[in-house]
């Protein structure tokens, strides 16, 4: 039975999957009615006011220069990632992109350790067996139709968010909140670099502003969720239960969107579900 902080841990890190999944599933379904630039904006902003709040609420001190320095370089990195997924989504199938992205993300941080801290154990390894199995078996072409549309940059998102988890690792250990403040900021003024420019910003309609507000509330809900469960309890079951998180967006696209994987996706989706926790672990 689970002792009372191992048990926190287990309920946040759930937590933590279910909102980011559902962030991404809202996501990639507001950007199918709305460009990415707009979706990703607006949810941006969303999230920064939540993170800030949240901050403010747990009276986290204000970060260094180089947190901040650290925060804002992953911010722009996750920016390229999360619009690259969002667009993955909207053109092809959330069932196949989210798994994709999640599995190279967790693989990337895992394959720099490898480089500078040694091989990793035989649970991780078996993990990067099954995430290539995994995504060999969902980029085969069906029939004569080509590769899945959107693998190209769901598989971009994936390496954009590794290369995020890297740089926001570097902050300190008890600074949370602030530095995902940071990467939001520098996300929103890249983008509104990008509309002086001369990029298009379409405003949404009515119906589909909600859409943009839960994206934006449940990506940084999760990065709360999980911030509580490496608080709560041991950072592997921390780290294993929110990588989960795309198991929650393939239900959601199964059940609410009604996708339809051919035999190899479905088996290609299972592996890399399965190797997310395994290389998280």
């Amino acid at each position: 039975m689970l002792n009372g902080p191992e048990f926190g841990a287990v309920i946040f890190g759930l937590a933590s999957a279910a909102t980011w999944g559902v962030g991404d599933f809202s996501g990639g379904l507001a950007t199918r009615r709305v460009s990415v630039l707009t979706v990703t904006l607006l949810s941006q902003v969303a999230g920064l006011i939540l993170l800030v709040l949240l901050a403010l609420i747990w009276g986290e001190k204000l970060p260094s220069l180089a947190d901040v320095g650290w925060g804002a370089l992953a911010g722009l990195i996750g920016l390229v990632g999360l619009m690259a997924l969002y667009r993955a989504m909207a053109i092809g199938q959330m069932g196949i992109a989210a798994p994709v992205a999640a599995v190279l993300s967790a693989s990337l941080p895992v394959a720099v350790g490898a480089m500078t801290q040694g091989v990793p154990g035989l649970p991780r390894l078996g993990g990067f067996v099954l995430a290539v199995v995994g995504i060999w078996f969902i980029s085969r072409p069906q029939n004569l139709q080509g590769r899945p549309a959107g693998l190209g940059l769901a598989i971009a998102a994936g390496l954009c968010f590794g290369g995020f988890l890297l740089g926001i690792a570097q902050v300190e250990q008890n600074a949370v909140f602030w530095p995902l403040v940071a990467a939001r900021s520098a996300s929103i003024m890249a983008m509104l670099m990008a509309v002086g420019a001369g990029q298009k910003l379409a405003l949404p309609d009515r119906s589909i502003l909600p859409l943009i507000i839960l994206t934006g509330a449940m990506d940084a809900g999760g990065n709360a969720f999980f911030a509580l469960a490496e608080q709560a309890g041991r950072l592997d079951v921390a780290g294993a239960l929110a990588s989960l998180y795309p198991a929650t967006t393939v239900i959601l696209a199964l059940s609410i969107l009604k996708e339809r994987l051919v035999l190899w996706q479905g088996i290609g989706v299972l592996l890399a579900l399965l190797a997310v926790p395994l290389i998280a672990s």
